[in-house]
């Protein structure tokens, strides 16, 4: 009957897909994670041999704590706040920052609202070479709105805020294009 054909072809698409996921299921790797091989070495090996030094600012400027958030955030992210045991490659970052106001209150001339930037310029070095094997750029921006002139503090707070957002998400953004510089065989 019709019931008995429909159970034969769900049960042959069924049979096919499994086919296909077996076919394919040794191609994929973890890619944080450690390889079974004992010979090679993981992404997170190879991120975690990567020295960060200190991040030059100004001192005293804005830009100063950015360049301390961004250095701590990827630090933490290549090898979980250790620094590097053997490092085999330097990551030389440059920060800069930047405002831009959207909203103005017309009643005060005051901002509402405002979008903080973080560019940063990255290079990663091999350090037995001295070779520049990769560099780049990445930005993240970031609003925040700022309460009435009652909160007098809160309009630092958000600023501070998002800018710790955009640090963490530019810090996010350079380890990935590292993992995937290590994962294509640099």
């Amino acid at each position: 009957m019709w019931w008995s054909e429909h159970r034969s072809g769900w049960l042959a698409r069924l049979a096919a897909a499994l086919a296909l996921a077996s076919l394919v299921g040794g191609c994929f790797e973890p890619l944080y994670g450690s390889k079974p091989s004992v010979d090679s070495e993981s992404v997170r090996d190879k991120l975690s041999a990567v020295d960060i030094p200190q991040i030059n600012a100004r001192k005293g400027t804005p830009s100063a704590r950015i360049a301390v958030g961004m250095r701590n955030a990827l630090q933490f992210d290549m090898n979980g706040g250790a620094g590097a045991n053997a490092p085999t490659h330097r990551l030389n970052v440059v920060v800069g920052t930047g405002v831009m106001t959207v909203i103005v209150d017309v009643t005060s001339g005051r901002p509402d609202a405002q979008v903080d930037s973080v560019l940063a310029s990255y290079s990663l070095i091999e350090i037995a070479s001295g070779k520049t094997v990769l560099a780049g750029n990445t930005f993240a921006h970031v609003d925040y709105d700022i309460p009435g002139t009652a909160q007098r503090f809160a309009k630092q707070r958000a600023q501070r805020d998002a800018e710790d957002r955009a640090i963490q998400v530019c810090a996010e953004q350079i380890r990935n294009r590292l993992a995937s510089y290590f994962v294509t065989g640099g």
